[in-house]
């Protein structure tokens, strides 16, 4: 009963509805407890309702009753809506009118209630009380965008407090896990450069062999060489004493038949 007495459009909201509300087919049977969509009836009904409310509107920004004045009169007009269904459905109009403004002049009547909408917003605009404010609907986009982000931003606060503080509580530890962490990597750059200077060494001695090697190579060839040309030229001296022998037997023979 308070509600009654404070809300200024009890008139509205109490008057009898002319035309029963429609029910859902499926409704009572429980098949799909889903509302219908909206039709092109009921939104044109739904626009023309806000549009004698829009001065209203836009004087305050407590608008639940209003919203409330205009589900009764849909309902006096024969559609069953709830202030809450009035209310997004507006938003959705409101959204998809300023779509509609950046499309060419032919393609705004894609939007079928873009005339009602027009018409609306630019007698708002028009009224002289309303100069140098913005349309309430954009208000109410623009606070509930506001709140969202204010919940976003007190939420990385509260995170960023929590990370603080769990960082302060685990200094000590923090600190300990630094001073073995440096410690571990002391450990293994000295290690490393023990590994290092270990191949360094390796590396000279392997030098030092293959040098070894090449040299003792290089006089193996030089013997071999040297055992080679004697070979040759103790070949060629015994050739030589065989040719002299075989000319000497030949000489002699040809002596004797002579």
């Amino acid at each position: 009963m308070e509600h009654h007495r404070l809300n200024p459009y009890r008139p509205v909201l109490d008057a009898p509805p002319a035309v029963a509300a429609p029910q859902d087919p499926d409704a009572s049977s429980g098949v799909d407890q889903r509302l219908p969509q909206w039709s092109h009836e009921e939104t044109r009904e739904l626009l023309s309702v806000r549009a004698q409310l829009d001065k209203s509107f836009s004087e305050t920004k407590r608008n639940k009753p209003l919203w409330e004045a205009t589900s009764s009169l849909l309902l006096r007009k024969g559609f069953s809506r709830t202030p809450d269904q009035c209310k997004s459905k507006w938003k959705n109009l409101v959204t998809r009118f300023k779509g509609s403004e950046s499309l060419m002049e032919g393609e705004k009547q894609q939007f079928p209630f873009y005339e009602e909408m027009r018409r609306i917003l630019s007698d708002r605009a028009a009224t002289p009380s309303e100069k140098g404010k913005r349309p309430v609907q954009v208000r109410e986009l623009e606070e509930e965008e506001n709140g969202k982000a204010g919940k976003r931003k007190r939420k990385l606060d509260d995170q960023v407090a929590v990370g603080r503080k769990s960082m302060a509580i685990n200094a000590p530890a923090m600190r300990e896990f630094m001073r073995r962490l440096m410690e571990t990597e002391a450990r293994w750059l000295e290690a490393a450069e023990s590994r290092e200077s270990a191949r360094l060494a390796e590396e000279e001695e392997w030098r030092r062999l293959m040098q070894a090697l090449r040299a003792e190579r290089a006089e193996m060839e030089l013997r071999w060489r040297a055992s080679e040309e004697e070979r040759r030229t103790r070949e060629e001296a015994r050739a030589e004493r065989r040719h002299q022998l075989i000319m000497a037997i030949l000489d002699k023979l040809i002596a004797q038949k002579d």
